[in-house]
C-alpha cells in the first residue's frame, strides 16, 4: 500500500474516532453533571465546584471510551469508503486483506498509544485531584463513611485512622504493636500524623503510647515521634480512586502491600492487567471494523452499520466490566478476568471476516 493511501487512511479513521470521542465525552459529561445536582448545596457544594470536579475526570473518561471511539470511528470511516467504492477500487487496485490489516495496525498503534498514556499518566493525577477537590469542597474526608475510621494491617501492627483527609494526613491515629505469638504489646494514640517525604517517615503529634511487657503496664506521652510504615500516602491514596483508574505503579505497590500483609489482593490484580492489556482493545476494535469495509451493499448501509457499531462498543464496554466483577467474585485467574472481553471480539472479528470473504 503506497503512503499516500496510509495517510488518507489515518486521516479519515482519525478524524472520524475524534469526532465520535468528542461526542461521547459530551455525553457522559452530561450525565455526570446531571449525577453531581443530587450533592449541589450540600455542605457548601456548589455547581462550579460540581463542574470543575466532572472536567477533571475527562481523562479517566477518554482512557475508558477510548475503544469504544476506535471502533465506532473506524467502522464509519471503512463503511463510507465502501459506500463510495473507494474500498472496491482499492482491492481492484491490487490491494489485498494483509496490507489492509497491516495498515490498520499501525493506525492502531497510534490509539494503544494514546489509550496507555492516558491510561498510567493523565488519569490516575487527574483522578486523585478530583477526587480532593471535591472532598476539600464538601469538606468531608476519605474515612467518614466508617463509624470507626480505617482499618489497615501493616506488618505486625494493625492501623486504625478515624480521619484521612484530602491531603493525605491523619487525625486520631491508633497503631496496634503485636509480638510473633500475636500478643499486643503496645498501643499508640495520636493526634494528627503527616508523612515527611525526605526522611520516608509519619510525623506524628501528640502521642501516648501504652505499653504491655511482662504483666505490667506502661504509659508514656510523647509530643512528637517518628513511625516508619509501608503505609505510604500513595498507598493510602488507592481509598480515593478506583482500581480501574489507577496507576501501574500504584496498583503494583498496593497488591504488594496486601500480599505482604497476606489479605486477598484479586481484585487490584484483575485489575492491573486491565491496565496492562486494556489499550491493546484499540486493535480489536479496528479488527472488528475491518469486515464492514469488505462489505459492498450499498443501500442504508452507513447509518445501520454505525448503529451496529454503537451496539457492540457499549457490549464490549459493559462485558468488561461484567468479566472484571465475575473474576473478583468468581476468584478467576486475574489474566483471564482481564483479557476475555478483548479475547471474544477478536474472534467475533476473525468470524465476521472469515464470512464476509466466503460471500
Amino acid at each position: 500500500m503506497s503512503r499516500v493511501l496510509r495517510r488518507y487512511l489515518a486521516r479519515e479513521i482519525l478524524s472520524s474516532t475524534a469526532l465520535v470521542l468528542v461526542a461521547f465525552l459530551g455525553l457522559f459529561a452530561f450525565f455526570d453533571v446531571i449525577n453531581e445536582l443530587e450533592d449541589v448545596g450540600k455542605q457548601g457544594y456548589e455547581l462550579h465546584h460540581a463542574l470543575i470536579y466532572v472536567l477533571m475526570t475527562l481523562p479517566s473518561r477518554v482512557y475508558e471510551l477510548m475503544p469504544v471511539a476506535v471502533l465506532i470511528g473506524s467502522l464509519y470511516a471503512l463503511t463510507t469508503l465502501a459506500r463510495h467504492s473507494e474500498i472496491t477500487v482499492m482491492r481492484a487496485s491490487g490491494l489485498s486483506n494483509g496490507a489492509m490489516m497491516r495498515t490498520l495496525g499501525l493506525i492502531g498503534l497510534v490509539f494503544v498509544t494514546l489509550t496507555f498514556v492516558f491510561g498510567e499518566y493523565l488519569a490516575p493525577p487527574a483522578e486523585r485531584a478530583a477526587q480532593q477537590w471535591k472532598l476539600v469542597a464538601t469538606q468531608a474526608t476519605v474515612s467518614q463513611q466508617l463509624r470507626s475510621g480505617l482499618w489497615v494491617k501493616d506488618g505486625p501492627r494493625v492501623v486504625n485512622v478515624r480521619t484521612l483527609l484530602p491531603d493525605r494526613s491523619m487525625e486520631r491515629v491508633r497503631i496496634f504493636e503485636f509480638d510473633e505469638q500475636l500478643q499486643m504489646t503496645s498501643v499508640s494514640e495520636a493526634q494528627a500524623g503527616r508523612y515527611d517525604a525526605q526522611e520516608g517517615s509519619w510525623r506524628l503529634t501528640g502521642v501516648r503510647q501504652t505499653q504491655f511487657t511482662d504483666g505490667a503496664t506502661a504509659v508514656v506521652e510523647l509530643p512528637e515521634i517518628a513511625w516508619r510504615s509501608e503505609l505510604t500516602p500513595d498507598v493510602l491514596s488507592v481509598l480515593m480512586v478506583a482500581p480501574e483508574r489507577m496507576s501501574v505503579d500504584a496498583l503494583y505497590a498496593y497488591i504488594r502491600h496486601l500480599q505482604e500483609n497476606r489479605q486477598s489482593a484479586e481484585r487490584y490484580e484483575i485489575a492491573l492487567w486491565k491496565k496492562l492489556t486494556y489499550p491493546l482493545a484499540a486493535l480489536v476494535m479496528m479488527a472488528l471494523a475491518l469486515p464492514f469495509a469488505f462489505m459492498h451493499d450499498r443501500h442504508g448501509a452507513v447509518s445501520v452499520k454505525v448503529f451496529f457499531g454503537v451496539m457492540l462498543g457499549v457490549g464490549f464496554h459493559l462485558l468488561n466490566g461484567l468479566f472484571s466483577n465475575l473474576g473478583a467474585i468468581n476468584a478467576w485467574p486475574p489474566v483471564m478476568a482481564a483479557i476475555t472481553p478483548s479475547l471474544i471480539f477478536l474472534l467475533a472479528a476473525g468470524a465476521l471476516l472469515y464470512l464476509v470473504e466466503r460471500r
